[in-house]
This record gives structure tokens, sequence and C-alpha cells, in this order.
């Protein structure tokens, strides 16, 4: 493979990831290029040496996924790290992606349901007491505040429990990176 070629299917694997974080990691594998021929190696051994530009740009992805986790804690990187997570491997997607799509779907379902009592406890705290509610006016300001404080409660259990979810597939990434580069590093001296 030449270098033209592996840095084209390098680039491919990058796309998605910010341009400067592309670029600094091409610049990098192109300083590779230029170090091996300043020793007298060819392209091709240099390519072969770094491996399949495919599986490096996925194992990238999932570090600069991480990375992006610890740094900034939103939703979108949270995403970003749990898809680039999920595209290092097939089979780890055949496995994982059904259960953590469940548990995504339960979290969800527990979003949905703190925020469906929140509303509610809101409807019961202002109607209450026109509508004649058990207990007189009284009663249905304070369930409905307890209505409210119970979903909050839930929200933020919910959002601690989304946190750690996506803490846990980081360090799952990681770890996979970290049990497959010994690998690929010794298929590339091979």
């Amino acid at each position: 493979m030449t270098r033209a070629e592996f840095m084209g299917r390098l680039r491919r694997g990058l796309v998605g990831l910010p341009t400067a974080t592309a670029a600094e990691i091409a610049s990098d594998y192109e300083m590779h290029f230029e170090d091996g021929a300043s020793a007298g190696r060819t392209e091709a051994e240099v390519a072969a040496a770094l491996g399949d530009p495919d599986r490096l740009a996925r194992e990238l992805r999932a570090e600069a996924g991480a990375r992006r986790w610890d740094q900034e804690k939103n939703p979108s990187a949270a995403a970003g790290a749990v898809f680039a997570v999920l595209g290092l491997g097939a089979i780890d997607i055949l496995i994982l992606l059904p259960i953590l799509m469940t548990v995504v779907g339960v979290l969800f379902g527990f979003f949905m349901a703190a925020i469906g009592l929140f509303v509610g406890g809101g409807a019961v705290m202002v109607a209450g007491p026109f509508a004649g509610f058990p207990g007189g006016g009284l009663a249905a300001v304070l369930a409905g505040l307890g209505m409210m404080a119970g979903a909050t409660a839930i929200g933020a259990l919910t959002a601690i429990a989304t946190i750690l979810l996506v803490n846990a597939t980081v360090w799952f990434a990681r770890l996979h990176y970290r049990l497959l580069k010994p690998a690929l590093e010794s298929h590339a001296q091979a």
C-alpha cells in the first residue's frame, strides 16, 4: 500500500471528527512516513507496520470520543463516545448493542415518567383546590408539590445512572483499545 492510499483511507475513516483533530492525527501519520523514508524504508513497509488504516481510524475515533466525554459531560459528547465505542467491532455490536439499547430505553422511559409525573404534580397543585380534591385545597397543593419533588428525584437519579452508563461505555472502549493495541502492534511487526 502506498502512502497516498494509506492516508486516503485513514482520512476517510476520520470523517466526522473535528477538523483540527483529524488534521492533527493525519499529520502524525504523515510524520511516520517521513521518518520511515529517512530511515530507508519503503512506503509499503511503513504502511504495513502501521496496520490497517480503517481499523486504526475506528480506534482513533473511539479514543477521541472518550477524550471528548472526559472534557465535556454533555449529551452530544456522550453520544459521540458511545457510537465511537460501538464502531470498534462488529462482534461487540452484536452482543452489546441489544443490551445497551435496552438500558437506554429504560433510562428514556424513566426520564419520560419523571416529566409526566412533574407535569401531573403541577396540574394537581394548580387545579386540585378548585376541583374538590379529597382533603381540601392545602392537601392538593401538598400532593402536587410531593409529586413534583418525586419527579425531580427520579429525574436526578436517572441522570446519574445515564452518566454512569456513559462512563462505563467509555471505560469499556479504553479497555477494548488497550487489549487490542498489543495484538495490533505484534501483527504490524510480523
